[in-house]
């Protein structure tokens, strides 16, 4: 469990705040790239990390990212003509480029050099691997390299993405993802099929693995063995990375690679941004027809507001004689089965009232991890990962070894990764 100071520390990410300081030294997803598909297309709303914001396409094709109300009469910016170059405020005019300058005042009297000391904070943006990335930190330092991850560096046909509400406190969710124990029991079927993949019936069969954590330069690795048969072992190999992505565990060789990006509207809800690829070949358009039914995957039907469609609101559709006969839940969905348990927990999860066990040593591991970043950010020490974009491009997976084989050597193989790398 945490003290209720650590847990406040850990859950609350708004303007000033340490976890806040933190995750602002980093590049956030803050849109899909369709949700801005063209030139002076309109604006969008954006909260994210406590702060309202506003983003716009100019003419050029350029994306800003500015705080949402005019400097004038704090109007906001969401109604404004996107023109020529800029965002017009529709209350009397003044007029933004995507650096935040103001490049029109026509209330003003044309001698007025009144625009050139007003203006509004931007944010620097890129578009990256289908989303749009924005970098919130200081403004006199530097942003860092995008985190190069695998799924955003193969051939859009190779990925699918997506993005969902999620109606908790984001360190929840995270924590959700990386306990992989939990598969054994949320996920699982009552009875399963004569002809179930083999991975179902070690996690059926076996609902307390072994887990083994090493560290890696974004964040850390962890492993979690069941028994596969007299003597192998079926490892599930989930990657955290700071601050606040997760690689899921559960692909073979070949088969597709999930991940997905935990994104702070305010302490109470998140966006979850998610991403499916295949390095060897394009998806296929019967894969992504399942991944945007919900089918098999951990993307989510939602609807045009990317509300999930079972959701909090309506107890997630849940169907006991389903839950009786067919699923531990009766809730469809992988992504919606996570949703429930984690929103459960309430908008913010109280730690002082928890009682950890053997299986829990990936979620000790990322509050040791993110509080000990926070703190020391607070004594000058930047976090190193920020700046170091190639410690991203790693993956997650599933194999079975002999159940001698220790997961370094089985992380290495599966992976083809180092878990350190000098």
């Amino acid at each position: 469990m945490l003290s209720a100071h650590d847990n406040e520390l850990l859950t609350r990410t708004g303007p000033g705040t340490p976890m806040g300081v933190l995750f602002r030294r980093f590049w956030t997803p803050v849109l899909l790239a369709s949700e801005l598909p063209a030139p002076d297309c309109p604006p969008v709303r954006i909260t994210v990390l406590g702060e309202e914001l506003v983003a716009f396409r100019d003419t050029a094709g350029q994306v800003g990212l500015v705080e949402g109300r005019c400097p004038h009469r704090r109007a906001e910016l969401f109604w404004g003509r996107n023109e020529e170059h800029g965002l017009r405020c529709v209350y009397h005019g003044w007029k933004f480029d995507v650096r935040g300058a103001c490049v029109d005042m026509p209330s003003e009297p044309p001698e007025s050099q009144f625009r050139e000391k007003v203006g509004l904070t931007a944010y620097p943006v890129r578009e990256w691997g289908g989303y749009l990335w924005a970098y919130l930190g200081p403004p006199d330092l530097p942003p860092p390299e995008l985190p190069r991850f695998e799924w955003a560096l193969v051939p859009e046909r190779h990925r699918h993405i997506s993005k969902k509400l999620q109606e908790c406190n984001w360190a929840q969710s995270v924590e959700g993802a990386i306990d992989t124990a939990h598969f054994s029991f949320l996920h699982m079927l009552v009875d399963l099929p004569e002809d179930a993949p083999a991975a179902l019936r070690y996690m059926k069969e076996d609902g307390a693995p072994r887990f083994t954590l090493a560290p890696t330069e974004a964040g850390f690795v962890v492993g979690g063995a069941r028994r596969a048969g007299a003597d192998g072992a079926y490892w599930r190999i989930t990657q955290f990375l700071a601050p606040n992505h997760s690689l899921a565990p559960g692909a073979e060789r070949g088969q597709n690679m999930s991940g997905q990006t935990w994104v702070p509207i305010d302490d109470e809800s998140c966006w979850v941004y998610t991403y499916t690829w295949n390095p060897d070949r394009p998806i296929t358009e019967a894969e992504r027809e399942a991944m945007r039914s919900g089918r098999a995957s951990i993307h989510s039907v939602v609807d045009d507001q990317y509300r999930p469609v079972r959701n909090r609101a309506n107890d997630y559709l849940i169907d006991r004689e389903a839950q009786r006969a067919a699923s531990f839940t009766g809730i469809a969905g992988i992504s919606e089965q996570d949703a429930c348990i984690q929103d459960s927990q309430g908008r913010i999860y109280d730690r002082t009232k928890e009682h950890l066990g053997t299986t829990d040593v990936a979620i000790i591991e990322f509050r040791r991890m993110m509080l000990r970043m926070a703190r020391e950010l607070l004594e000058g020490r930047e976090p190193a990962a920020a700046r170091n974009g190639e410690a991203y491009r790693v993956r997650s997976g599933a194999e079975v070894a002999p159940r001698a084989t220790p997961f370094a050597e089985v992380a290495a193989d599966r992976l083809a990764m180092p878990l350190e790398r000098g």
